[in-house]
């Protein structure tokens, strides 16, 4: 169960007073413009709220990896612009990231964070399993609640694992299985099936005795896959594979590959069983991709998923990340029920049923 955390209408009244909100605005850019706006607008109704109410409101947020110094490459600048069309009168501060004290959690940097300001909401869902100074240290200092966005996260992450509709579905993908190696586990007690494709379904196609060629294998992980696979629970792993060879010839193959091939997509027939497992569930929870999607050879098994996905008459969330990504590429974003903001933080949350950002929250309102 997800302990619930406090609401905007749990804060004193904002009128009159100065709020800062911890927003998640690390869009994706090119050459200095926004690609992708999604997270920027993800955060109107929480900042609309405050307005309305009457509030002085002063947003924050990270972008990129600048390392703890200012990067020109990182400023914050187009996304102020956009903010500013979107929302205007919300100030946007300059990239957190650009101070060491924002992922070192400094105290020094979240006192210079919270000067001036009279209460503090957190909607920064993809960044909320982060143990962050402005993350978790605002709670501690002012009266504190979660933006809309986060709420909503918690409110949809709580469900599946409290009482999702059965049969329940879950569908990871992604380069490498140690990164989920957790949240499979965790999900093997709670779901009906899991679908594991992209290039961390290899390390378990090893540990059932396959050959894979050169494609991406964690060696240390194998005994880990065995161990799943032995666990009695309903895993589905890829019957056919979509290879490249190292001259670039394409070729499908079944669960063995040839020396020097690679693996970069399901094959035609896995995206069919895949896609019937889709249809039978009730409840599908979606996370990474099934392969090279940002290479039309190999996008054919995520455009498969993403496609039954929006087809399917259940309740249908996607873990945000590659997955959202692809979904707004292929347009049918709007035709899944959640998207999550964040990929990370949906699959932290999953595993372990709470993040960093949700436990300051409930303890800077007791």
């Amino acid at each position: 169960m997800v302990a619930p955390v406090p609401a905007l209408e749990d804060l004193p009244d904002p009128s009159g007073k100065r709020v800062l909100v911890r927003t998640d605005f690390n869009v994706p850019m090119s050459e200095g413009r926004i690609d992708d706006d999604r997270r920027i607008r993800a955060a109107i109704p929480t900042l609309t709220w405050l307005m309305e109410a009457g509030a002085e409101v002063t947003a924050c947020s990270h972008l990129g990896r600048p390392k703890g110094q200012a990067d020109p490459r990182y400023s914050m600048e187009p996304v102020r612009r956009r903010l500013d069309e979107l929302v205007p009168g919300v100030t946007l501060l300059e990239n957190l990231r650009f101070d060491p004290g924002e992922e070192a959690n400094d105290p020094a940097f979240v006192d210079r964070l919270v000067e001036g300001q009279d209460l503090f909401v957190n909607d920064a869902f993809g960044a909320a399993h982060r143990a962050h100074a402005s993350i978790v240290g605002p709670p501690a200092r002012l009266p504190s609640a979660a933006g809309r966005l986060l709420a909503r996260e918690v409110e949809v992450m709580g469900g599946l694992l409290e009482s999702p509709v059965r049969p329940f579905l879950a569908i990871l993908g992604g380069a490498k299985v140690s990164d989920k190696l957790g949240v499979i586990r965790s999900l093997m007690e709670k779901v009906d099936a899991v679908v594991v494709g992209g290039g961390m379904c290899f390390t378990f196609l090893v540990a059932l005795g396959h050959e894979v060629g050169d494609s991406l294998v964690e060696p240390d992980q194998v005994e880990a896959c065995r161990e799943l696979l032995d666990a009695g629970r309903r895993l589905v792993l890829p019957t056919d594979i979509v290879a490249e060879s190292p001259t670039g010839e394409i070729r499908q193959f079944g669960r063995s590959l040839p020396e020097g091939w690679k693996g970069l997509d399901i094959g035609p027939g896995t995206a069919a069983e895949f896609i019937d497992e889709i249809s039978s569930s009730r409840t599908i929870l979606w996370n990474g991709p099934m392969g090279r999607f940002e290479d039309d050879r190999f996008a054919a098994g995520t455009r498969a998923v993403a496609e039954a996905m929006a087809e399917s008459r259940g309740y249908t969330v996607v873990g945000g990340g590659d997955s959202g990504a692809a979904l707004e590429h292929l347009g049918l974003a709007d035709r899944i029920d959640f998207v999550s903001t964040g990929g990370g933080a949906c699959l932290e949350l999953l595993e372990f049923g709470d993040l960093p950002g949700l436990v300051a929250l409930r303890q800077g309102r007791s």
